[in-house]
């Protein structure tokens, strides 16, 4: 984590914002290693806030409506505009308080205006599992951030992560494991082509 935090720094300039992205497969950590490294560059001094693509989930009303519910969280069931659009706010609105949405795991989607990224912010640190895919608009949003960073974990325990966060959230562990094979395995291959255009591999574990 210094190695990361001096990574972040040397970003740093005295005029606007730094956006880092940390990106991976689902179960890969990275919403832990974004937590961590907000939580120290603001301890450090350098006020960081966590942004998740996660808060651009479609609601479930509209996956349903639109056929995709039994996909939910592959790249058709996010605003990736909205997402862009965040971002360039977050990048030029330094003069005024940018609210973004947030994700409820518990109830397994969006809130809107969850989290509050105030004027003295320097450092907005999101992650997502799409941040360096090839199709349109994910290259957009690719180009908005300063750098991106991909987390990898081998895939038996990126695995057994993913069954048990679900179980831990309401299913059976055998519809937990269909799940993880039917739609998030699918995803997680998606991601994990693209690790090698990150600019940095982290290694989880």
């Amino acid at each position: 984590m210094d190695d990361l935090l001096g990574r972040v720094r040397d970003l740093v300039t005295d005029d606007g914002r730094t956006i880092v992205g940390i990106c991976g497969a689902p179960g890969s950590g990275k919403t832990t290693v974004a937590k961590r490294l907000a939580s120290r560059l603001t301890a450090d001094g350098v006020p960081a806030v966590r942004v998740p693509m996660d808060g651009f989930h479609l609601s479930d009303d509209v996956l349903r409506a639109r056929g995709l519910l039994d996909v939910k969280g592959a790249p058709q069931t996010f605003d990736a505009y909205g997402f862009l659009a965040l971002l360039a706010r977050l990048r030029t609105e330094t003069d005024h308080p940018v609210y973004a949405p947030g994700f409820e795991r518990t109830l397994e989607q969006p809130i809107a205006a969850a989290i509050a990224v105030d004027p003295g912010v320097r450092v907005l640190v999101t992650e997502g599992n799409y941040l360096l895919d090839a199709d349109d608009p994910w290259p957009l949003v690719r180009e908005a951030l300063d750098e991106v960073w991909f987390v990898d974990l081998d895939d038996d325990r990126r695995r057994a992560r993913l069954v048990d966060r679900h179980v831990k959230f309401g299913k059976s562990r055998d519809e937990a494991q269909a799940w993880v094979d039917r739609v998030d395995e699918p995803n997680a291959r998606r991601v994990i082509a693209r690790r090698d255009t990150a600019d940095l591999v982290i290694h989880e574990g």
